[in-house]
C-alpha cells in the first residue's frame, strides 16, 4: 500500500550546485573582508621608491635589516687623522712602573752570564750595554752588507747565541746605539761622513761623526736597530743621535748635506726610518738621548727638537739637571708631551737638592758605568 506524503514530494537532498555557490559566496566574502582589513592594517607599511612604485617595508623584515646591518661592520675609508701629542698614562711605559735604575755592563757580561747578578750587585732593574760605540765597532755579529764592507761587525762565534739567551731572561736590557759619532766608518766611507775642508770633521776629542742627512747613513744605522730589536732587545737607545754639539762646528763643510739652518728636517727623517724598521717589533722600545738644551726650550746645534722626542721616543735620556729650575723645566717639557716620570731617565748625576728641600727630582738614573 502507497502511504500518503500529506502534500509534500520526498526528501531527495540538498542540490550539490547549490552547496557548493554558497560555499564559494562565503569563501569571496571572507576573503574580501580580509582584504579590507589587510588593506587599513597594512596601509601603514606601504612605502614608495623614487619611481613611484609602492612596496611594503614588513616590520619583520624592517627587524631582520636591522639585526644583519648590525652584525655587519660598516667600513668608511677616511683620510688618517692629524697624530697629536695628548698625554697619555701609557707611552711606552705603564702607569706607576718603576723608573729605571741602569747598569752599564761591559759586553763580557753577556757571554760570562754574570749580567744578571751585576745588575742586582748595584741596586738597579736594567742593563745597558753598548751595541754600536762611539769607535764605529759592533757588540754582535751583523749580517748587514755596510758593517761586514767596513768591518765593523764583531766574528766572536756564539755571540748572537749568547745576547739571545739573555734577552730571553726577565732582566730589562738596553741597547746603546751611538747613532753618528762613529771614528771607524766615515774612515772606510769617506762619503758617510760629516767634512771639513781638510777632509772628515772631528769634534774636540778627535771623533769622526757620520752625516744623518746621508740616506746610505740612515739606513745603515737604521739596520742595525733592526738586528738588535730582532736579537730580542727590550729597548734601544739612540745616542749621538743628532748633529754633534761638541767642537768647531764652524768648521763643518755646508751644502746640501749640511745645511744649519735646517738640521732638524735630517734628523727627524731618521728617527722616522729608525721607527719603520723597528714596525716588526712594537714590544721593542725606542729611547732617544738629548742634550738639556732640547728639554729645556734652549738652542743647540744638534738638530734635535722636543716635538721630536713626543713623536718617536717612548722613553728619553738626558744629562742630570744643573739645578733644581732646570730640574723642573725638564719635567714640564715631559708632561707637555704627554710621557711620565717612568719614561725621563738621568745620563749623569746632576744636581742634589738640598736637605731641606721638599723637592725631589723624578725619573730614572745611570747608576754605574761598569764598561
Amino acid at each position: 500500500m502507497r502511504r500518503s506524503s500529506y502534500g509534500y514530494d520526498s526528501y531527495r537532498g540538498r542540490s550539490r550546485t547549490r552547496s557548493f555557490l554558497t560555499a564559494l559566496i562565503v569563501v569571496l566574502s571572507v576573503v574580501l573582508l580580509l582584504s579590507v582589513a589587510a588593506f587599513f592594517l597594512l596601509q601603514k607599511y606601504i612605502v614608495y621608491s623614487d619611481d613611484g612604485r609602492a612596496h611594503l617595508e614588513l616590520p619583520f623584515r624592517q627587524t631582520a635589516e636591522t639585526e644583519e646591518s648590525a652584525q655587519v661592520p660598516v667600513v668608511v675609508v677616511t683620510e688618517p687623522p692629524e697624530v697629536t701629542q695628548t698625554p697619555e698614562a701609557d707611552r711606552g711605559a705603564s702607569a706607576g712602573e718603576e723608573p729605571l735604575a741602569v747598569a752599564v755592563l761591559p759586553g763580557s757580561a753577556i757571554s760570562d752570564g754574570t749580567a744578571a747578578a751585576r745588575v742586582a750587585e748595584a741596586g738597579g732593574n736594567a742593563a745597558l750595554f753598548d751595541m754600536k760605540g762611539e769607535d764605529g765597532m759592533l757588540g754582535y755579529v751583523s749580517q748587514l752588507s755596510a758593517a761586514i764592507e767596513m768591518g765593523t761587525t764583531a766574528s766572536q762565534p756564539g755571540l748572537n747565541e749568547a745576547i739571545h739567551a739573555l734577552n730571553d731572561t726577565e732582566l730589562y736590557t738596553v741597547a746603546r746605539v751611538s747613532c753618528f759619532r762613529d771614528n771607524r766608518a766615515p774612515r772606510q766611507n769617506n762619503g758617510l761622513a760629516l767634512r771639513s775642508n781638510g777632509g772628515n770633521w772631528m769634534d774636540g776629542e778627535g771623533i769622526r761623526w757620520l752625516n744623518p742627512a746621508v740616506e746610505e747613513t740612515a739606513d745603515y744605522v737604521a739596520g742595525i736597530c733592526r738586528e738588535l730589536a730582532a736579537l730580542g732587545f727590550d729597548e734601544i737607545l739612540l745616542d749621538n743621535a743628532g748633529y754633534p754639539t761638541g767642537g768647531d762646528v764652524s768648521r763643518i763643510k755646508t751644502g746640501a748635506d749640511y745645511d744649519p739652518e735646517h738640521l732638524d728636517v735630517a734628523v727627524e727623517a731618521f728617527y722616522g726610518k729608525v721607527k719603520a724598521a723597528l714596525a716588526d717589533y712594537p714590544e721593542v722600545k725606542l729611547s732617544i738621548a738629548a742634550g738639556q738644551a732640547v728639554l729645556t726650550g734652549g738652542t743647540d746645534t744638534s738638530g734635535q727638537t722636543a716635538g721630536q722626542l713626543g713623536r718617536y721616543a717612548d722613553r728619553i735620556y738626558a744629562p742630570g739637571p744643573d739645578n733644581e729650575d732646570m730640574a723642573r723645566s725638564c719635567e714640564k717639557t715631559l708632561t707637555e708631551l704627554g710621557m711620565t716620570a717612568s719614561q725621563l731617565v738621568w745620563t749623569s748625576e746632576g744636581y742634589t737638592p738640598e736637605p731641606n728641600s721638599s723637592y725631589a727630582p723624578v725619573g730614572g738614573a745611570i747608576i754605574t758605568g761598569d764598561s
